[in-house]
């Protein structure tokens, strides 16, 4: 499935994208972590509490529906078009996001809400931009290094609510409503970076794959039934909507199972920031290896993570703590929780640091981008899905249900795995 003829000589101009696309990400994920951190609140605040968690389900599912059209706009108009794009569609939702909140319409913000989720979709296909003109040999590295850029997000994003609260009340905006003009400039930025600075590649069509002007073009539907013939692709496509469907499952029930065990807020704060680190920090580490041994190597290395996250949290939840936190009367054991949650993000950026060097390595032109965007697409839909089933699964059977379907999620990934490694084994025979 990879090109074996791949030279390591660098195109042209790779440094200066893979600045681009670093920096676009980096903006990017300052636009998404600053409104993430309040869209739930001043969803909360025009809405109710009932209707809190709507605002990122709308997200997660804007960035499914986005991943789709974006990568069909890179096979038609190349990358930079479609990145910037995405940027410019997410600013456009932080601005509405904005209106929404001065005017008081709950439906207003729910519509930016879901511009602003396709942030989500162009930061996710930016790692398949940095692939596009990068040799085999350091591909995965390439990829890992944007995906890290994230990071910065993460990390700066949250720190800005609170001033840009403070300035969103001087200009008369409602309580919440101001991150969303740190998000607007940070995504504005974003696009002027990629679309001022990026050169991509000639789209990739199929016309230039075949040397057939008229052949016509394959869309994502095409290009998963391409991917189920071809084991190794299949476990590309199915191993990052595994793997993410089970880290959202378990992420977004842990500070729920923390409270309700009596662990204070200071202590969810630290698990979850625990978690971002295990999801991002050590991408690149997972890249250099990827390029070392392989992306279906790397790629069960993050099952074998997962798994023993999974094993771990469940334990955490069955074990009583000993010291300050038995005292005051807390079930579940903190510390146990919190490696539990930093290695389900260890395993989650494994996964999807393998599972990407996989399908940038597709040598099918024709079939390549669309299925990229096929696949991001899944994954941000399985998400959807597991955000959706793990509040009645934490309901009816507490901590220790919500890891064992974590484990019942990951069953596929491990048979695409199988199958991948027996086709792998055929060919080497």
């Amino acid at each position: 499935m990879t090109d074996p003829s791949a030279t390591p000589a660098r195109p042209r101009g790779h440094a200066r994208n893979i600045t681009a696309l670093v920096l676009g990400n980096a903006l990017g994920g300052i636009g998404v972590a600053v409104g993430a951190a309040v869209s739930a609140l001043l969803t909360e605040r025009l809405g109710g509490t009932s209707m809190a968690g709507l605002a990122q389900a709308a997200g997660v599912l804007a960035a499914a529906v986005a991943a789709i059209p974006l990568a069909n706009l890179a096979v038609r108009r190349g990358r930079r078009t479609a990145l910037t794009l995405g940027y410019l569609l997410a600013a456009t939702g932080a601005l509405v996001i904005v209106v929404s909140a001065a005017v008081g319409s709950i439906v207003v913000q729910l519509a930016g809400i879901a511009l602003f989720g396709v942030a989500n979709a162009v930061t996710l296909q930016s790692r398949f931009a940095a692939a596009d003109d990068t040799p085999a040999a350091t591909r995965a590295r390439t990829m890992s290094v944007v995906v890290w850029a994230t990071t910065v997000g993460s990390v700066l994003g949250p720190n800005l609510t609170a001033p840009g609260d403070d300035l969103g009340q001087s200009f008369g905006l409602p309580e919440f409503a101001g991150p969303f003009l740190f998000a607007l400039v940070a995504l504005l930025a974003a696009a002027a970076v990629v679309g001022g600075l990026y050169r991509a590649p000639a789209p990739v069509s199929l016309e230039q794959a075949h040397g057939a002007p008229r052949a016509k073009r394959v869309g994502a539907r095409a290009a998963l039934a391409w991917a189920w013939g071809h084991p190794v692709a299949r476990f590309a496509v199915v191993m990052p909507a595994c793997a993410h469907a089970v880290m959202i499952v378990v992420m977004v029930m842990t500070p729920l199972h923390m409270q309700h065990a009596g662990m204070s807020l200071e202590i969810v704060g630290v698990v979850i920031s625990l978690h971002i680190l295990g999801m991002f920090a050590l991408s690149p580490v997972f890249g250099w290896l990827a390029d070392r041994v392989g992306g279906v190597r790397t790629t069960a290395l993050g099952i074998g993570l997962l798994a023993v996250a999974l094993v771990l949290g469940f334990t955490a939840a069955t074990t009583t703590a000993t010291g300050e936190h038995a005292a005051h009367g807390g079930g579940g054991n903190p510390t146990l929780t919190a490696v539990a949650l930093l290695v389900l993000g260890l395993g989650w950026s494994a996964s999807l640091i393998g599972s990407s060097a996989l399908l940038a390595g597709v040598v099918e032109a024709h079939v390549k981008v669309p299925l990229q965007g096929a696949s991001d697409a899944a994954m941000n839909y399985a998400g959807a899905a597991a955000a959706a089933v793990a509040g009645p699964v934490l309901a009816a059977g507490g901590f220790e249900a919500v890891n064992v379907v974590g484990a019942v999620i990951l069953v596929p990934a491990v048979v695409a795995l199988v199958a991948s490694a027996r086709r792998r084994a055929r060919l080497a025979g």
